[in-house]
Order: C-alpha cells, then structure tokens, then sequence
C-alpha cells in the first residue's frame, strides 16, 4: 500500500502556522518509500521557496559534492529523502533567515520516516537538525567530529558559504568525515 502519496498531499495541503509567515505556505520536502538515504536539514530559503525544489541553491551543489552524488540521484525520492526542520521558508531576519518553524518537525518527521526503509543513512545538517536529532552540549567542531555514534547518521555543518570558513579552520573534515560521508552514501545508493 502506498503511504507516501496521501503523506505528501497532506503535508503540502498543510496550513499550521499560514498566519505566522510573511507569504503563503509551500513545504518543501522529498519522499520516497525506497529513500535510503534521508537528509534532515534547516529550512527552505528563499530560492527554495520560489522554485519549490529542495537544496536548489548553492548550499545544495555543495552538499551534493560533500556527498559525492549525482544530481540525479540526489533528485530521485526513491533515493534521497529530504525532511527539513521547517518544511516552508520562514522569512528574513536580520543576519540570514529566520529560524525553522517549530510546528513541522513534531508534526511531519515521525509519519515520514515510518515510510522509509530502517537500514537508512541520515545526515543532520545544521544546528537545528542537531538540537532535536544529536543533542549535546559543544561546538559546532565538538558535534561534527563526535557524531551520535552510529555509523548510520552523520551529524554536518550547514553546507551554506560560511562552511567554506569553517572547513578552512577544520580540515579534518575534508580529509576524514567526507571520505567516510561518501562511502556511505554511495552503499546506499548503489
């Protein structure tokens, strides 16, 4: 039976917190039942909001790079699953965007990983997919490098411009978390 189709529907007819943005909802996600691969991210940005497409901007060509995959493969719900924090872009704030909405993650994850395969690799992009899914306490630097402990789940920096910065100031990711990164998402994907 499939359960993603009426699963999706529901999540793009959601409407939860229409009157706490600045424009109409439009979640943005991936799904797949087949999805091996399942990336936990922040929230849609703008680009993202007008296009609709998940990770279509330049944080997506990087972490797509990170991951050593193919745009076409990184594309195929039957692939790569994609549940952000917030599911719709939550607005400008001073210094970037503002934060995911609170009402998504709690409401949507649950249900959407029940569908997908449980031998799955995850990947947590960024503070808020770590505040809920890897918690503790550290730096940015701490958390990347200690991970949850599972060979399973990668705990990432945000793949924005400013991790460009960081991967500068920690070269140890590069030459040791990504190499790792890509064999694991490449014996997934197959």
């Amino acid at each position: 039976m499939d359960h993603v189709g009426p699963l999706l529907d529901e999540i793009a007819a959601c409407r939860v917190c229409a009157e706490k943005l600045a424009h109409p909802p439009r979640p943005v996600v991936q799904l797949g039942a087949g999805a091996r691969v399942v990336l936990i991210g922040q929230a849609p940005g703008r680009k993202v909001h007008d296009s609709g497409v998940p990770w279509d901007d330049d944080s997506g060509r990087r972490l797509r790079d990170w991951m050593g995959i193919a745009e076409a493969d990184f594309y195929d719900p039957g692939k790569v699953a994609m549940l952000p924090m917030g599911f719709c872009y939550p607005g400008k704030a001073s210094g970037g965007d503002m934060p995911p909405r609170p009402e998504c993650a709690p409401l949507w994850h649950a249900r959407a990983l029940e569908v997908l395969p449980p031998d799955r690799l995850t990947l947590l992009i960024g503070t808020y997919a770590h505040a809920r899914y890897a918690p503790g306490k550290g730096t940015l630097a701490e958390r990347v490098r200690r991970g949850t402990g599972s060979p399973d789940v990668f705990v990432l920096p945000h793949p924005a411009w400013r991790s460009v910065l960081w991967m500068r100031d920690n070269p140890w990711f590069e030459a040791d978390i990504l190499p790792e990164l890509r064999a694991a998402v490449a014996a997934r994907i197959g």
